[in-house]
């Protein structure tokens, strides 16, 4: 896995995920912010890397492959591990997993698994997928809409029909099953870092579900909400707020 690093003099560590129909570069507003007081690492991931033929296969197996990774290069904890929308699902399974350990560990507007009959989560994959099929067929700005309010650039647009191209069918299907459905313990989880829950004030509806998943299994989790934004807004619209945001979790 492709993992950029910016500040690596730096002794405190934060990993940041992307999240899904973006690559890494999601975070290129950010990165000037942190990068002189931190070590940012940032992995492209599988089925997401502009610069190979990747194809993404499910949230438990990437969240294992990049702690991995992490651990090859001698990194064994962090300050912080923050994911967006699909990056939040890898975080919560990193949590899970244990092995890159983290004092904090940071979901915005992450997604939880379903706790859904297994034929209805069929019938919300194929939604989802046909959805973002359409996405792939040309149809990137009723998928923006669909997924936030926010309004877009041309430039933007024309970002996310890129991203669309470069993703397979494959890709698209593994990332929404997989986020929907990752295996998670079926019991009230504690760990050694903290649990953040973030969510922008305009997907509060949206995130009603995943709210109601870690107040249930993740019982000390602290949530945050913040004023005027939708989903996935922070990073691109919001850069000085993340950074700050970051920047104040405890030591």
């Amino acid at each position: 896995m492709r993992i950029y690093e910016y500040g690596k003099g730096n002794p405190e560590c934060i990993l940041l995920i992307h999240p899904s129909l973006v690559t890494w570069d999601y975070f290129e507003n950010v990165i000037p912010l942190l990068e002189k007081d931190y070590h940012l690492l940032i992995p492209a991931l599988p089925g997401y890397d502009l610069e190979n033929g990747s194809e993404f296969s499910t949230v438990e197996r990437i969240a294992s492959e990049l702690a991995d990774d992490l651990l090859e290069k001698g990194i064994r904890e962090v300050k912080a591990i923050y994911g967006c929308s699909m990056g939040g699902s890898i975080v919560l399974r990193m949590a899970v997993d244990g092995k890159l350990k983290a004092r904090h560990y940071v979901m915005d507007g992450g997604i939880t698994p379903y706790q859904l009959p297994w034929l209805l989560t069929r019938f919300i994959a194929l939604r989802d997928f046909g959805m973002m099929a359409l996405g792939k067929l040309g149809g990137e700005k009723v998928i923006v809409k669909a997924f936030s309010s926010t309004q877009y650039s041309e430039e933007d647009l024309k970002y996310v029909a890129n991203m669309f191209r470069h993703c397979t069918y494959k890709t698209l299907w593994n990332t929404f099953d997989s986020c929907n459905n990752y295996q998670m313990p079926k019991k009230t989880m504690r760990f050694p870092g903290e649990i953040h829950y973030w969510y922008a004030e305009k997907e509060r509806k949206a995130r009603d579900w995943d709210l109601k998943y870690m107040q249930k299994f993740v019982s000390d989790t602290v949530f945050k909400s913040f004023e005027g934004m939708d989903h996935g807004d922070m990073a691109l619209f919001y850069p000085e707020r993340m950074a700050q945001e970051l920047r104040s979790l405890e030591p």
